[in-house]
C-alpha cells in the first residue's frame, strides 16, 4: 500500500522538470496519474513510464488556462478514473526582463498561465467537490499550488513571473478558506529546482561529490507534494511551503508588525519619524533575488 494508494491526482505542466517528477512519485505510492501537458509527446513518454512500471496513467494535453481546457482536464480525471482526490499545479513557463522590457505580450502570457492557469484549474475542481458534497460524498481532497521565492521575495528581471508567483501565495489562503467546508485542503510550495525554466540560474548548483546528492534535482522536491495530497496531510491548509534539496521551510508571509496609532489623523510632518521608528523595531526584509 502506497501512500496515496488509489487516489485520483491531476498534475499540470507534468511533461517535464517537476511536473514529471511529481506524476512519478504519486504513480510510485500508488495513485492513479493524470499527466497534462501541452503536446503530447513528453506526457506520453511519463504515462508510458509509469504504466510500464505497473501504475495506471493517462494523458491529457488541454490548456490549463483556458476555460474550457481546465473544465475538460478535471472531468478527463472523472471519466478515467472515477473522481477526483488531488489537484497539483505546476504548470508554468518563465518570459523574464526588466520591466522598463517588459512587453504586453510578455506580461500577459505569464500572468496567463500561472495566475489564471492556477485559478481556472481550482475553480472547476472546486465546482466538482462542492458538487460531490451536495450529493452527500465525502470529500477529502488536496490541492497543491506552486508559487516560487520570486513570488515571496521578488526576483529581479522577473517582474511578471514575480507578481504571478505572489498572487499564487494569495489565492492559496483564499482558496484555502473557502473549500474547507467541502473537505478540502489548499497549500502551495515554493520550490527550487533546477528545470528548462531554471537552468541558467542554477547551472552550477550540481550533486554533492561526498554523497552524489544532487540539491537542484526536481525529485527533491516530490516528496512534500506527495505527502500533502495524501490523508495524512488532511489538518495541514493555507500554508506555503520551500522546499530545495532536502530542506523544508514553512514560509511566513505579511504579518502585523510594530506600530504606532495616534488615535487621530496624523499631519504629513509628523509621519518621518514615526515610520523611521517603526521600521527600526521591524524585521528586514528577505533581499530581492538577483540572478
Amino acid at each position: 500500500m502506497g501512500l496515496v494508494d488509489g487516489r485520483v491526482v491531476v498534475v499540470t505542466g507534468a511533461g517535464r522538470g517537476i511536473g514529471r517528477a511529481h506524476a512519478l512519485a504519486f504513480a510510485a505510492e500508488g495513485a492513479h496519474v493524470v499527466v497534462n501537458d501541452i503536446g503530447t509527446g513528453p506526457a506520453n513518454e511519463v504515462v508510458d513510464e509509469i504504466t510500464s512500471a505497473g501504475g495506471e496513467a493517462v494523458v491529457n494535453d488541454d490548456d490549463i488556462a483556458d476555460w474550457d481546457g481546465a473544465s475538460s482536464l478535471i472531468q478527463t480525471a472523472v471519466d478515467t478514473f472515477g473522481g477526483l482526490d488531488v489537484l497539483v499545479n505546476n504548470a508554468g513557463f518563465i518570459r523574464g526582463s526588466d520591466l522598463a522590457d517588459t512587453s504586453e505580450a510578455e506580461w500577459d502570457a505569464v500572468i496567463r498561465v500561472h495566475l489564471k492557469g492556477h485559478f481556472t484549474m481550482l475553480r472547476h475542481a472546486a465546482q466538482y467537490w462542492r458538487g460531490q458534497t451536495k450529493l452527500g460524498a465525502a470529500v477529502d481532497a488536496r490541492i497543491i499550488n506552486t508559487s516560487s521565492a520570486g513570488g515571496l521575495q521578488g526576483s529581479v528581471g522577473q517582474g511578471n513571473y514575480s507578481a504571478a508567483k505572489a498572487g499564487i501565495a494569495a489565492l492559496t489562503l483564499v482558496a484555502a478558506a473557502e473549500l474547507g467546508r467541502y473537505g478540502v485542503t489548499v497549500n502551495a510550495i515554493a520550490p527550487s529546482a533546477r528545470t528548462r525554466m531554471t537552468e541558467a540560474v542554477f547551472t552550477d548548483m550540481t550533486a554533492r561529490p561526498d554523497n552524489g546528492f544532487d540539491p537542484m534535482a526536481p525529485q527533491n522536491i516530490s516528496p512534500l507534494v506527495v505527502w500533502l495530497g495524501s490523508d495524512k496531510s488532511r489538518d495541514i491548509t493555507g500554508r506555503v511551503f520551500e522546499i530545495e534539496g532536502g530542506l523544508i521551510r514553512v514560509a511566513e508571509g505579511w504579518a502585523h508588525g510594530p506600530q504606532t496609532d495616534k488615535g487621530a489623523r496624523w499631519d504629513p510632518a509628523e509621519v518621518g519619524p514615526v515610520v523611521t521608528d517603526l521600521l527600526a523595531k521591524s524585521r528586514p526584509p528577505i533581499p530581492v533575488y538577483r540572478p
